[in-house]
């Protein structure tokens, strides 16, 4: 419209009417979804409902809505009139069709601010295990103090991640791989806060603690972490807590039980909206603990209770999760499902890893963690140019 010169007057009028949406609607009663399909007609939307539901056989129906932004606002002002549940109904429409539209978002990380909108950010993982799925675990003594050989040892490689193109540094001290033993508290700060503590000091990069431990998180933003990666989604309430204390950052991923169970035949009845589900419980809670909701950043948790054709399947409907209004971070790196693929080990699966994160960026993902953050930084600076022309 710029290009051949409408008035901006008339952009702003005709823009809504250019963006068209798919919207479903999951177990309306009868008598809301044959209003909901007359109203939308009326401004020359449409909806597709369950033949039965229109001849009143049924008592509830799926409903899916197809309209423009324009005719989406205009539904949600008639539905506000209505009885049957559809005045809610209205207000929880408009809701989601404003996160899905929401793009331009800024992380405040205290003293780091990240542009998400401007183009892609690379976690890189720093695995301060002895027993990391992938192999590169950098923690390789048993004993619970670390030492100088190994912390140096980790500090290199964590320069050497920075200089390849990493945003953040994520340090995890626990094993999340399935059937990974448990790590006590001590363990866990043992391995973590000399080296979140030495790289605070040395790097000019939001570092990231990557643990379910309230504990853990408090001995990290205490000695220089800005933000807590909760695989565990913030189930234990005293996370929440520590999190909204320190106003940190907050990675809030969806897991299907425990590490050690969790790939014991992982079963869905409707995967995408089950996750999205979780999440949306889970970012609720951490509003209500005092979390700032402009600090959250979802993940739906690929591989963790997932089979190989739940993480495809995440990957190909990515863009859904746009509904949550909050920034996606993947975590697809080395994981086991491109080596069902390409029958591979860990560490030949950089090139999987890369085509995985391309298309999670393509479908609206902000941030991808990785181990092999050169190969996807570079791919992803490409990928970014494409899509900013």
């Amino acid at each position: 419209m710029q290009d051949i010169g409408v008035d901006p007057y008339g952009i702003k009028i005709m823009l809504p009417k250019a963006i068209t949406h798919l919207v479903r609607l999951k177990s309306v009663s009868n008598i809301a979804a044959n209003i909901l399909k007359q109203e939308i007609l009326s401004l020359g939307g449409d909806a597709a409902v369950a033949r039965d539901a229109l001849t009143g056989k049924a008592r509830k129906t799926d409903c899916l809505l197809m309209g423009n932004l324009s005719q989406f606002r205009g539904l949600s002002g008639k539905l506000n009139e209505q009885p049957f549940g559809l005045g809610k109904l209205a207000g929880d429409l408009s809701r989601t069709l404003t996160n899905y539209q929401k793009d331009n978002f800024t992380l405040d990380l205290g003293r780091y601010k990240l542009n998400l909108a401007k183009r892609t950010h690379v976690m890189g993982i720093v695995n301060a295990t002895p027993d990391s799925f992938s192999g590169d675990g950098l923690y390789s003594r048993q004993s619970s103090v670390v030492s100088r050989q190994d912390l140096g040892c980790i500090l290199d490689y964590v320069y050497g991640l920075v200089e390849d193109g990493a945003d953040i540094i994520d340090v995890g001290g626990e094993s999340s791989r399935p059937g990974a033993k448990a790590v006590s508290v001590k363990e866990e700060l043992n391995r973590t806060i000399p080296l979140i503590k030495a790289l605070a000091k040395k790097i000019k990069k939001p570092i990231s603690v990557d643990s379910c431990k309230p504990e853990v998180a408090k001995g990290a933003l205490d000695n220089g972490a800005v933000m807590v990666n909760d695989i565990s989604g913030l189930r234990n309430p005293g996370m929440a807590k520590t999190v909204a204390k320190y106003k940190a950052g907050v990675v809030i991923m969806h897991m299907l039980g425990k590490p050690r169970s969790m790939q014991k035949n992982p079963q869905y009845s409707c995967l995408i909206e089950e996750i999205i589900g979780y999440l949306d419980c889970a970012i609720k809670r951490a509003e209500d603990s005092g979390i700032d909701r402009e600090k959250i950043i979802v993940d739906p948790g690929i591989g963790f209770g997932k089979l190989m054709e739940h993480n495809l399947e995440i990957l190909k409907r990515l863009a859904e999760f746009r509904v949550l209004g909050r920034p996606i971070l993947v975590g697809t790196s080395r994981k086991s499902f491109i080596g069902k693929i390409l029958n591979v080990q860990p560490q030949e699966r950089v090139f999987g890893t890369v085509a995985t994160c391309v298309s999670a960026v393509q479908n609206g993902a902000k941030i991808v963690r990785v181990h092999d953050v050169k190969g996807v930084r570079q791919a992803l600076k490409v990928l970014d140019a494409i899509n900013q022309r």
